[in-house]
């Protein structure tokens, strides 16, 4: 490439049009890089900076994003469609905890053999947990039969 359009972050440097060595001189000038930046324009842009700075800048707002990431993670709390009270509150308070914590809470109605019978008592187990929990999460999917299984998905309601 014979000329290179110049950009730069020093403010002695004219942006402008110039033949490749003139501007390699102009970075050695300021003890700058010169750094290719868009190969595909006509004529290729090229800026002068401080390479390593940039590299480090780059790896600093990528870890900054990084950790503003949340990472979602599923719990999940199994019930029989018998469930009795003492069992069910115990189950109630683990799923607070989680939601509490920020995740989200897969409860789910497990019916063995003929126990398919009381898909209904299912149903109103899980309703009945929504319900109890409606100021720590809300419900994502309702109540719904999948195999022998009946899923209920809730997510954290957000208190940050």
């Amino acid at each position: 490439m014979p000329e290179v359009r110049v950009v730069g972050d020093v403010e002695e440097v004219e942006q402008g049009i110039y033949k490749t060595s003139k501007a390699l001189e102009m970075a050695k000038e300021f003890g700058l890089d010169l750094v290719l930046i868009t190969e595909n324009a006509n004529p290729p842009v090229a800026r002068i900076l401080d390479y390593k700075k940039f590299l480090y800048e780059e790896k600093k707002r990528k870890k900054e994003l990084k950790a503003k990431q949340s990472k979602i993670t599923i719990k999940e709390i199994r019930f029989g469609p018998n469930t009795d009270d003492h069992d069910y509150e115990f189950k109630k308070r683990h799923a607070e905890g989680f939601l509490k914590d920020g995740a989200k809470l897969k409860a789910y109605v497990f019916f063995k053999g003929r126990s398919i019978v009381f898909k209904d008592q299912g149903e109103i187990l899980l309703l009945r947990l929504a319900q109890d929990l409606e100021e720590y999460g809300k419900v994502e999917q309702m109540p719904k039969l999948e195999g022998k299984r009946m899923i209920m998905m809730m997510a954290p309601t957000k208190t940050k």
